[in-house]
């Protein structure tokens, strides 16, 4: 997200001069987990850049510059370029703001170029190349090939909660959620030009890196700061940036930053992802407030419904956490958007037709050639 006037204040971004690979420790971690104002939402999304014709993937560094706008970024594969949104109060806000910068991208791109929101090229096969820019080269030298081969995108969404605790908390409850939000974006069922038979492929190819996938349970901010300084401290990461997660608490904003959702083709599908998140979040920290939270289950069951909702999307079934109850995802979803409803503005039919019609259902429809060009006919829909 970028740092509006008054932003870092309110959301308890790290103090001015403070890096995120600085020492941390416990109090400083509750501090910037606090001074938070709750409620808030912000949007990181991953796109990509590709030539008209051959559809395959273009530089984006002239776009970008072209642009010349702060929330329009390059990103670490030469090919893709990130929207990071403002804060806003609403999702529909935030969505907005979306919506606009993806029209200033399809203006810049031209004749001969096309921006897209695709989870996974669908027909590259092999690395991309790399930005050239040190950050790049520096993942380069630690993770070598693999970091080339991570052309994948995602919808990145940022939630405020004004209280450390509420924030562990919040965290523990949205981490056991994470098959459930999975199965509902999965928009990647291809890969170097064929059908992978998953209803997304985007984690199979992250998890190439480490710290991926589930994130670890979190039994304090002082555990926290120490396996930050352990991995920081020997070198395994730069700093906390790495801490590569699809759920992790986010140290320049003070947010919860869920990255477990493929980038979706349109702005529509987007807001109607994002009122349920938001309203999940809401719901959860009226839970943590009331002392009605769950423990948190354990990584490898969560991780196990990961891989069937990965693999089946809506159309598959979940375990429960705790007795291991086998249910259909997409009975699972409607009652996870029947609790979370009295706190969406607007309500959330939106999503609930989602559930019964999948993205990945439309893109198979089309197959791994056809699929390109009809995601940009629609990136600014």
């Amino acid at each position: 997200m970028i740092e509006q006037s008054g932003f870092q204040r309110s959301t308890g971004a790290l103090p001015s001069g403070r890096s995120v690979g600085a020492p941390l420790d416990a109090a400083l971690l509750r501090s910037l987990f606090s001074s938070t104002v709750p409620g808030t939402i912000g949007f990181e999304e991953e796109l990509l850049l590709v030539h008209r014709g051959s559809w395959l993937p273009a530089d984006a560094a002239t776009v970008v510059a072209r642009i010349g706008d702060p929330r329009v970024k390059p990103e670490l594969l030469a090919c893709q370029l990130e929207i990071a949104t403002s804060v806003h109060e609403d999702v529909a806000g935030a969505v907005e703001e979306l919506r606009s910068c993806r029209a200033l991208i399809a203006a810049a791109c031209g004749p001969d170029l096309a921006a897209i929101a695709a989870p996974v090229h669908p027909l590259l096969d092999g690395p991309a190349a790399l930005s050239p820019t040190e950050r790049a080269d520096g993942l380069g030298a630690r993770y070598r090939e693999v970091i080339g081969r991570q052309l994948v995108s995602s919808l990145q969404v940022h939630l405020t909660f004004g209280e450390a605790d509420c924030t562990l908390g919040v965290y523990h409850a949205l981490r056991d959620l994470l098959p459930e939000l999975a199965a509902l974006a999965g928009a990647a069922p291809f890969a170097a030009g064929r059908d992978t038979g998953l209803c997304s492929v985007r984690p199979v190819i992250a998890s190439l890196l480490p710290r991926q996938g589930v994130p670890p349970i979190i039994t304090s901010w002082e555990q926290f700061a120490d396996d930050l300084a352990w991995a920081v401290r020997g070198g395994a990461v730069a700093d906390a940036s790495e801490w590569w997660w699809e759920l992790r608490p986010h140290l320049r904003y003070g947010t919860l930053e869920l990255r477990v959702l493929d980038v979706q083709a349109t702005t529509a599908r987007t807001s109607a992802i994002a009122q349920l998140v938001h309203a999940l979040a809401l719901r959860l920290t009226e839970l943590h407030h009331l002392g009605e939270l769950q423990p948190p289950a354990p990584t490898w069951r969560i991780a196990e419904n990961r891989w069937a909702a990965l693999r089946d999307g809506v159309r598959g079934e979940l375990l429960d956490l705790r007795t291991g109850e086998a249910r259909p995802t997409s009975r699972c979803l409607h009652d996870l958007i029947d609790a979370a409803e009295p706190y969406a503005q607007g309500g959330l039919d939106d999503v609930r037709a989602i559930v019964e019609d999948p993205s990945v259902e439309h893109l198979r429809a089309l197959g791994p050639e056809r699929v390109v060009p009809w995601l940009a006919e629609v990136f600014t829909a």
